[in-house]
C-alpha cells in the first residue's frame, strides 16, 4: 500500500475538504482527489462520503485513521532522529495568530527567525478569525481562548493589557473625560457585534455601552487607524496603540483590561525538531515583549499586569 495515499488520506480526514488538504500538502485538489481514489481501490471500500461541505469519513474511514495515525508518529519519529535532522531545521511550520499579535509583535521576529534558519518555511496566519488546528489550518495556534479539548499540548503565552486611546486631535476637541460618565456621548470605534470570533473580545460591555460608533470593524488594525486618524475612541492593545505619538490613553487608571493568549499544537508534532524550536522561539519572543505586552517597566517579575505605577516621591529628611 502506497504510503503517499495514506497520508492524502490523513490530510483530507483532518481538513475536511479537498482545497484545505491540497494547501497543506502545497499540491493541486486534483491530486489529492486521485490519490484517494487510487487508495479506495487498495482498500476495496469507500472512505469518504462527499457532500456538499465537503469530505465526511465513512466507516471504512473511521477504522483505517487511527492506524494511518499510528504509521504517521512512528514515521515522524524516526524522521526527528535522522541524521539528516541534525543538520539544522527544515521544512514547514505554519504559525495561526490574532491579526494584530501576529503582525505587530511576531511579524517581525518570526521574519528573522527563519533567515537564521534558511531551510526552514515560516507561514503566518495572522487572521481577524479563529485559525482552527483541528482542522489543520495551522500547526501551532495563538488563541484568546485556551482550547477545550482534543490531543494537543497546551500552554499559556502571556497576558497582554489593553487600554482605551483616543487621538490628541479627537481629545482636543471634545470635553475632557475624567470619570466613566463623561464617557456619554462621546463616539467609539469597535468590533462587529454578531461577527466576534471570541468572547474575550467584548471590552466596551465591562467599561460602557457606546451610544454611537463612527466605525466597526472586524480589524483592530482598522480600528487603530481610525483612532489615529481622530474618529473615536477605542479600546487597544497597549503593544499596538502605545508607541504611537498620535495617540493618548483616555482614563488611565479605570479602562485597564487583561488578556491571555493561549498556545496550542497537536500532541503527534511535538517532538518534532522543527516545531519544538518554533514554539520555544515564540515563548522567548513574548518574554522579551513582556514590558511592551503588560505595560510594565523592564525588569519586573512576569505576571504582573497593568500599567506602570507612577514612582514615589522621595520623602524630604527628617529635621535634626
Amino acid at each position: 500500500m502506497d504510503w503517499d495515499n495514506l497520508r492524502y488520506f490523513l490530510e483530507l480526514a483532518r481538513s475536511g475538504t479537498l482545497m484545505s488538504a491540497a494547501r497543506r500538502l502545497e499540491v493541486d485538489h486534483t491530486t489529492v482527489a486521485r490519490r484517494i481514489q487510487a487508495l479506495e481501490k487498495e482498500v476495496g471500500a469507500p472512505l469518504f462520503s462527499r457532500e456538499s461541505g465537503g469530505h465526511r469519513l465513512t466507516e471504512a474511514g473511521r477504522r483505517l485513521q487511527p492506524q494511518v495515525e499510528a504509521m504517521e508518529s512512528a514515521f515522524q519519529a524516526v524522521e526527528s532522529t535522522a541524521p539528516a535532522s541534525q543538520e539544522g531545521l527544515s521544512g514547514l511550520v505554519r504559525i495561526g495568530a490574532t491579526e494584530g499579535f501576529g503582525t505587530v509583535v511576531l511579524a517581525p521576529q518570526l521574519a528573522l527567525f527563519a533567515v537564521r534558519h534558511p531551510k526552514l518555511t515560516i507561514d503566518l496566519l495572522a487572521m481577524p478569525r479563529l485559525v482552527h488546528l483541528s482542522r489543520r489550518e495551522a500547526d501551532i495556534v495563538i488563541s484568546l481562548e485556551r482550547p477545550a479539548r482534543g490531543p494537543v499540548v497546551v500552554a499559556k503565552l502571556t497576558d497582554y493589557t489593553l487600554r482605551l486611546y483616543a487621538s490628541k486631535q479627537y481629545l482636543s476637541a471634545h470635553k475632557p473625560i475624567r470619570t466613566r460618565e463623561d464617557l456619554r456621548g462621546h463616539t467609539f470605534i469597535s468590533y462587529v457585534d454578531d461577527l466576534l470570533f471570541s468572547k474575550e473580545l467584548q471590552y466596551l460591555d465591562e467599561l460602557h455601552r457606546p451610544d454611537a460608533f463612527a466605525l466597526r470593524s472586524t480589524s483592530v488594525l482598522a480600528q487603530h487607524s481610525a483612532v489615529a486618524a481622530g474618529a473615536g475612541i477605542a479600546v487597544l492593545p497597549a503593544f499596538i496603540a502605545e508607541h504611537d505619538t498620535a495617540l493618548r490613553p483616555v482614563l488611565p487608571g479605570q479602562a485597564n483590561f487583561t488578556r491571555t493568549f493561549w498556545m496550542s499544537m497537536p500532541a503527534e508534532t511535538k517532538h518534532l525538531a522543527r516545531m519544538q524550536a518554533v514554539w520555544n522561539f515564540l515563548r522567548e519572543t513574548v518574554q522579551e515583549q513582556q514590558p511592551l505586552l503588560l505595560l510594565q517597566p523592564p525588569g519586573e517579575e512576569n505576571g504582573a499586569s497593568g500599567p506602570p505605577q507612577r514612582p514615589a516621591r522621595p520623602r524630604k529628611p527628617p529635621p535634626p
